[in-house]
């Protein structure tokens, strides 16, 4: 397959990269590359990506495009995301083929987590 005009990278900003790290390792298992204080890469979250020092947070009340996590147990995620610093801001909820929670990390970026039923 060709990935030419394909979504190749996302990058994301952060009031705190090495809080940001520290619960995405935690709740997601991801790791990181830094290139230095204010920029990392993410290594192992599917797409590739990165976090950059910005006052800024994304959100879908700002009309920001919103980054969909998959999870083999959201019950367990939420859990994660919870005791890792991260707060609920979209309880889970049913569309059709699946449920979903919004959640904000540390640094008041929003994230959604979603399941097949």
């Amino acid at each position: 397959m060709s990935e030419h005009h394909k979504i190749n990278y996302i990058e994301i900003p952060t009031r705190d990269i090495e809080r940001t790290k520290t619960f995405f390792l935690h709740v997601f298992d991801w790791c990181f590359t830094d290139y230095g204080p204010d920029y990392c890469t993410i290594d192992n979250a599917s797409v590739d990506g990165g976090f950059f020092s910005s006052d800024k947070t994304v959100s879908t009340k700002t009309g920001s495009v919103l980054v969909v996590l998959y999870s083999d147990d959201l019950e367990k995620s939420v859990e994660k995301v919870l005791e890792h610093g991260g707060r609920i801001i979209a309880p889970t909820f049913s569309f059709p083929g699946g449920s979903r929670f919004h959640f904000s990390d540390p640094t008041g970026n929003e994230f959604a987590v979603w399941t097949k039923d």
